[in-house]
C-alpha cells in the first residue's frame, strides 16, 4: 500500500500544481479587439435623390452607434406607443437622419458619388451635421449601397 502511494501523490501533487498555474500563474489569452466597436443600424428606406447633370442615385445608408443605441425607442408621450410609419425604423429621430442625408446628397456630381475619396468626404460631412444637429450618437455613416445612373 505504501509503495503505491509513493507513486500516487507526486502524480496527484503535479496535476494540482499544472492546474494551479493555468488558472491562477498563466497569462490569459488575449481578448481580440472588435473590428467595429458597435452596432451597425441600416435605415430600412432607401435613398433616392437627384444628382449634377440631371443624373440620380439610389443608396443605402447604416449609422456605426454605441451598443444599445440603435433601437431606443422614442421617450413619454403619444408618439412612444406609436409604431413609426411604413419604411421606418426604430430610431426615434430617423426623420432627421434622412432629411440630412437626402440635403447632404442632393445635386452633387455622379464621380462625387462614385469614387472612394468623394464618398468619404461626403460620410464626414453627413456625420459632422449629425452630431451638430439630432441627438443621435453615431462612430460612423455607412453607404451600403450606391448605384448612379
Amino acid at each position: 500500500m505504501k509503495s503505491k502511494l509513493k507513486f500516487i501523490v507526486p502524480v496527484v501533487l503535479l496535476v494540482v500544481l499544472g492546474g494551479a498555474y493555468k488558472f491562477v500563474l498563466a497569462k490569459p489569452k488575449p481578448v481580440p479587439k472588435p473590428k467595429v466597436a458597435g452596432e451597425v443600424y441600416v435605415l430600412p428606406k432607401e435613398f433616392l435623390v437627384n444628382l449634377a447633370d440631371g443624373r440620380y442615385a439610389k443608396l443605402g445608408v447604416g449609422l456605426v452607434m454605441a451598443h444599445g443605441e440603435t433601437s431606443a425607442p422614442a421617450a413619454g408621450g403619444h408618439a412612444a406607443a406609436a409604431e413609426p410609419p411604413e419604411g421606418y425604423g426604430a430610431l426615434p429621430q430617423e426623420a432627421l437622419v434622412r432629411d440630412i442625408v437626402t440635403n447632404e446628397i442632393t445635386d452633387v456630381s455622379a464621380s462625387e458619388l462614385t469614387s472612394g475619396k468623394g464618398r468619404r468626404e461626403l460620410k464626414k460631412h453627413i456625420l459632422a451635421k449629425l452630431h451638430a444637429e439630432t441627438d443621435v450618437h453615431a462612430d460612423d455613416v455607412l453607404f451600403t449601397d450606391v448605384t448612379v445612373q
